[in-house]
Order: C-alpha cells, then sequence, then structure tokens
C-alpha cells in the first residue's frame, strides 16, 4: 500500500528555517506530481508548493514565493521543502502529497495518497 511519510517540523522562532522531508513507500511516485498543502487551525487545507513529476515545473503560493522551495529525488524517493524567513502565520500542519499523474495540479482534490501531516510551529 503506498504510504506518504513527514518528517522535519518543528517549533522554531521567526525568521527560523526547517526542511520538511517526505518519505514515499509502498510504490514508485517517479510518475507522480506531488505537493505540500498546509492547514491552520480553523481554516481550509491550502496549497503551499506542487511540483511535476521530473521537477522541472514548480508552482509556490503567493504567500510562500521567495521564501520557501520545493524538490524531489526520484532515485531515493523523497520529497522535501525547504522553509526560510519563517513567519508566524506560517504556522500549520504540513501535509505531503502524490497524484497518480504528471502533471501538478492546484486543487487538493486532485491528490489521492497523503500524508499524516507534521506539525510546524513559527513563534513570534
Amino acid at each position: 500500500q503506498a504510504q506518504l511519510v513527514e518528517s522535519g517540523g518543528g517549533l522554531v522562532q521567526a525568521g527560523g528555517s526547517l526542511r520538511l522531508s517526505c518519505a514515499a513507500a509502498g510504490r514508485s511516485f517517479r510518475g507522480s506530481a506531488m505537493g505540500w498543502f498546509r492547514q491552520a487551525p480553523g481554516k481550509e487545507r491550502e496549497i503551499v508548493a506542487a511540483t511535476n513529476w521530473n521537477g522541472d515545473n514548480t508552482y509556490y503560493a503567493d504567500s510562500v514565493k521567495g521564501r520557501f522551495t520545493i524538490s524531489r529525488d526520484n532515485a531515493k524517493n523523497m520529497l522535501y521543502l525547504q522553509l526560510n524567513s519563517l513567519k508566524p502565520e506560517d504556522t500549520a500542519v504540513y501535509y505531503c502529497t502524490a497524484r497518480a499523474g504528471l502533471t501538478l495540479r492546484l486543487d487538493k482534490n486532485e491528490y489521492d495518497t497523503w500524508g499524516q501531516g507534521t506539525q510546524v510551529t513559527v513563534s513570534s
């Protein structure tokens, strides 16, 4: 069974950095577009960043553009999100996700495999 497992979340001060990792298991995700979404308490789950199957096409939400970087290592079946210049409003549970298709999508309903999430908390 396909699984995604996130790690790397934690508590960090504003201006700090974190690197989230997503380990894929159960099948190869080389042919899958993947992404990171986040959900803050009382809010909808929103897209943060996404990448197509080989990483040469990426998308970033305006709120994180220039601060976050998504990358993938298909040889290791891994997805990453580098978070720099963190702000308190970045506080949320971050989810790794994959879809059965090569091209990235912005709608969470287009993704069919989800991790359990990792908490990122940014203090002011």
